[in-house]
């Protein structure tokens, strides 16, 4: 096995990236080299993505779709078209906020598009129908055993129904979502971004009928109080119940023990709906809208700060899963501390991209196709590290490598090297095995 020095300057992206020649499977030294795993056969073909997941993902969202249409067909019926369409308008701008966060906390590892849409439509159709469906069924029952005479309460409705029906029709989302696309499901920050996304479209949906009712009983200053509660004040309230059991079903994954994993996914789960339980009863704990405002700074406010810093410490616990893993494939010598380095930070993966972009040829698309290539290695080695090699094929890391080569073949080319077939090494490229 040969080696490069390393570069003296271990930012700079231009002594980082330089063309490293990689076998497009595992070769015997990476086996012995890296942690035990099942062994991927040497020179056997990497085997491309089931197709089951795709497939999945455009079923669900065509039914999803139709199941939207008659959410909508619903809001227009009770609302009126005109306020529904008002009323949509004002709900995207909360959703834009809250979807633009959620992407900026997906950038280190990007979850597959159509999962998002499927989490997303699941969130603003499904969640939304079940949530119809059994209160309109429990409003039935309570009728008929009352002989005509509706005796549920609002705190009832509130604070226990609600929360219950709501976090269990949007948690099973997330169920179906690890089920379909588990091989993309390796954490708490994946939860928390499934999570998040089956959130956004329930808060989307639920925005449209509680401004449309505002709108109707009290007309504009009802709807722009409204807004300003649930727009402005509280655009992340589901997001935060809802995450809490993405979030836990990303720490489930991850234990060996299946009691245990679904007793962490059960202890999200009933964290979520406390925190929406709590919430939808603040109005009952105090009394008028000051009390409220101040419970709201008191206590919401607060909630809402440590939020955020558990989201920042587990994306800083994602780069450094990110630099673990991937220091073990430089050990082995599939990559250079300097690449290392440049793949484990934020800033110097823009650096790199900055550099990628002056070049004469399309480097830009090759760099962050190697950046996204190298990032899913590190956390499917991840997988196969915590004894989840069964979710999916063993061939994945073997086929990372082999997509790395041609980004590496890329990069080349775009930087006006010599290109050169897959498999074979450049002239002067080191490690090689």
């Amino acid at each position: 096995m040969e080696t490069r020095p390393v570069p003296n300057h271990p930012m700079d992206p231009r002594t980082v990236l330089s063309p490293v020649a990689t076998p497009p499977v595992v070769p015997r030294q990476v086996e012995h080299a890296l942690p035990p795993l099942p062994a991927v056969p040497v020179g056997a073909p990497p085997q491309r993505s089931s197709t089951a997941s795709q497939v999945f993902a455009i079923v669900g969202i065509l039914v999803l779709g139709f199941v939207f249409l008659a959410v909508v067909g619903y809001l227009v019926l009770g609302l009126g078209p005109v306020a529904v369409v008002i009323c949509g308008i004002l709900a995207l701008l909360p959703l834009g906020v809250v979807i633009t966060v959620i992407t900026l906390i997906d950038r280190w590892e990007p979850e597959p598009r159509p999962a998002l849409w499927f989490a997303f439509l699941w969130g603003a159709a499904a969640s939304v129908a079940i949530a119809l469906i059994v209160d309109f069924s429990v409003q039935l029952i309570v009728e008929v055993a009352s002989d005509g005479l509706n005796t549920t309460s609002d705190l009832w409705g509130s604070v226990i129904q609600a929360p219950v029906v709501e976090e269990g029709a949007k948690a099973a989302g997330i169920l179906i979502l690890l089920l379909f696309f588990r091989r993309q499901f390796d954490g708490p920050v994946d939860g928390l971004v499934y999570g998040a996304t089956v959130a956004a479209g329930f808060a989307f949906t639920e925005n449209i009928l509680y401004f449309g009712q505002s709108l109707i009983e009290s007309g504009g200053v009802g709807l722009g109080f409204t807004f300003v509660l649930r727009g402005i004040l509280s655009p992340f309230a589901h997001v935060m119940f809802t995450a809490c059991t993405g979030i836990a079903l990303g720490f489930a994954v991850r234990r060996k023990n299946a009691l245990a994993g679904v007793g962490i996914f059960l202890l999200g789960l009933v964290l979520a709906m406390g925190l929406h339980a709590f919430w939808n009863g603040s109005t009952f704990l105090v009394a008028g809208m000051g009390g409220f405002f101040l419970l709201y700074f008191a206590v919401q406010v607060p909630l809402f700060a440590l939020a955020v810093v558990f989201v920042v410490l587990l994306r800083r616990s994602e780069t450094r899963l990110t630099r673990a893993r991937l220091t073990e494939y430089a050990e082995a010598g599939w990559f250079s501390e300097a690449e290392v380095e440049m793949l484990s930070s934020g800033s110097t993966r823009k650096q790199a991209l900055r550099w990628a972009k002056s070049m004469p040829g399309d480097g830009r698309a090759a760099m962050k196709s190697f950046t996204r290539h190298a990032t899913r290695l590190a956390f499917v080695r991840q997988r196969l590290l915590s004894g989840r090699a069964a979710i999916g094929p063993r061939h994945d890391e073997a086929e990372l490598l082999d997509a790395l080569l041609g980004d590496r073949l890329a990069l080349a080319s775009a930087a006006g090297g010599p290109s050169a077939p897959a498999g074979s090494a450049p002239s002067g490229s080191a490690p090689v095995f």
